[in-house]
């Protein structure tokens, strides 16, 4: 990792991390996959939910998500989720505390999600957000979605600012793989349902938005800030 300067901005993964979406996503996808016949268990998706479809397909199925099937279970999944799973949402515990908090301090917050860009303002609605962040990245601005660079890279570039500059908040090991790929440091939350040792490479690791916030006075946002 190289030296860091004063930090300006911080990078927000959304879901699982400010919004409690995870079992959802990972739910939308085992009815989609069921009705096209394929037998996926919830746990083995739930494993891999904070990649995007490009990787969570070939993983799961060995079917790309460029493919006419990919594309049509993609899809299917879109439909799925925002009609039965979206509107039941709810934020993370303290998460529009939290981001208030970091823009009184001045930072710029940028949205950095695998999550398809024509779902991204659901999801900032269902975390009561959407009015808070500056810029937002989703899928359509990477080539490839988490655990690679792209996004992280493509958030930036949005936010103006050098990885040096930057911190990045997430709750799963893809999100840990991508920011530090991207020369960015991070912090991670367990409320997606990750452990300590799954986020291993973060800077610090929290229960949640709320109890990052509680400590946030001693919280590497506030030394980055303060040039510490």
């Amino acid at each position: 990792m190289p030296p860091y300067d004063r930090l300006k901005a911080v990078l927000l993964d959304v879901d699982g991390t400010l919004l409690d979406s995870n079992d959802a996503h990972a739910r939308s996808w085992v009815d989609t996959l069921t009705e096209s016949g394929y037998n996926v268990k919830f746990e083995r998706v739930r494993q891999l939910i904070g990649m995007g479809g490009d990787n969570l397909l070939p993983e799961l199925i060995h079917v790309g998500s460029d493919s006419d099937e990919g594309k049509a279970l993609g899809e299917r999944r879109a439909k799925i989720f925002k009609k039965q799973y979206l509107p039941a949402l709810r934020p993370t515990r303290g998460a529009r505390a939290l981001l208030e908090r970091m823009r009184a301090d001045g930072l710029t917050l940028v949205v950095a999600t695998s999550a398809q860009g024509d779902e991204l303002h659901g999801l900032l609605v269902a975390a009561g957000i959407a009015d808070l962040v500056d810029e937002t990245t989703s899928a359509s601005d990477a080539r490839k979605s988490k655990p690679n660079p792209d996004i992280v890279a493509a958030a930036l570039e949005r936010g103006g600012v050098e990885p040096r500059e930057a911190m990045m908040l997430g709750d799963t090991p893809y999100d840990v793989t991508a920011s530090r790929r991207a020369g960015v440091r991070i912090v991670g939350v367990r409320c997606g349902g990750w452990s300590d040792a799954d986020l291993s490479g973060a800077t610090a690791v929290y229960e949640d938005p709320a109890d990052l916030l509680a400590r946030y006075e001693l919280s590497p946002f506030t030394r980055a800030s303060s040039g510490g």
